[in-house]
């Protein structure tokens, strides 16, 4: 509650004196300015951000460019109904440099967020931390018509709207395979490297949910779309 009222005044200041300040505004702090991936995770960023899921066209044209920066590789996907209908999907191929273990099917909110996560956390970080670039990330999938857990009584699953992604391991350049599983309570620099970047991709989703959320997560990240910085 008190992170919505702050927002709210936030975005209220940023209306009335928009016109002065826009222009000594940096990227991330202009409520005004198309989201870019570049901009950092601020709050107006991620208002921002949320924002897209009620205007596809303009979140399809935001990763347009985002992928003529080289930052993403996707293409569309049709419109579907049913019962896990899908707005405007995207099929995700790669991070720029940064392959696949298999593309995706994302919601344009949930690739536009993963991308903006690859590219200023998951990446540089491996360079920094481990010493080798960032080459692929293998992931468990993302669209899945179904509810949460599977259960019968539950509510549709992220998954169910393509706003979801879980994330099991990280390979360097180098050879070497960062697990989820494996190295997530690993005394050691690729347990930290795992570490900080889930944390910080809390800032980049609606959640972020990890071992230590559940046993259902024990082998993966959990990064999906609702909510606004859950993370577990």
């Amino acid at each position: 509650m008190r992170f919505l009222l702050g927002l709210l005044i936030a975005v209220a200041l940023a209306v009335v004196f928009a016109p002065r300040l826009q222009r000594y505004l940096p990227p991330g702090y202009d409520p005004f300015a198309p989201v870019s991936v570049t901009d950092p995770p601020t709050l107006i960023t991620r208002f921002k951000l949320r924002s897209l899921a009620r205007d596809p066209a303009a979140c399809l044209a935001i990763l347009a460019q985002a992928r003529a920066a080289g930052r993403i590789d996707f293409t569309a996907e049709r419109t579907t109904t049913g019962a896990c209908p899908l707005v405007s999907p995207v099929r995700v191929r790669s991070f720029g440099p940064v392959a696949l273990s298999s593309s995706f099917l994302a919601s344009c909110p949930l690739a536009l967020s993963s991308a903006m996560f690859v590219a200023q956390s998951a990446l540089p970080r491996a360079e920094t931390d481990l010493g080798s670039p960032l080459a692929r990330i293998d992931h468990l999938g993302s669209y899945a018509c179904r509810n949460i857990y599977s259960r019968p009584d539950a509510r549709l699953s992220e998954h169910a709207g393509a706003d979801a992604l879980d994330v099991a391991g990280f390979r360097l350049a180098n050879g070497k395979d960062i697990t989820v599983s494996r190295q997530w309570r690993r005394d050691d620099a690729e347990g930290a490297y795992l570490h900080s970047v889930f944390s910080q991709s809390c800032d980049f989703f609606g959640n972020s949910l990890g071992p230590d959320y559940n046993s259902a997560h024990a082998g993966h990240f959990h990064f999906g779309m609702r909510g606004f910085g859950l993370c577990r």
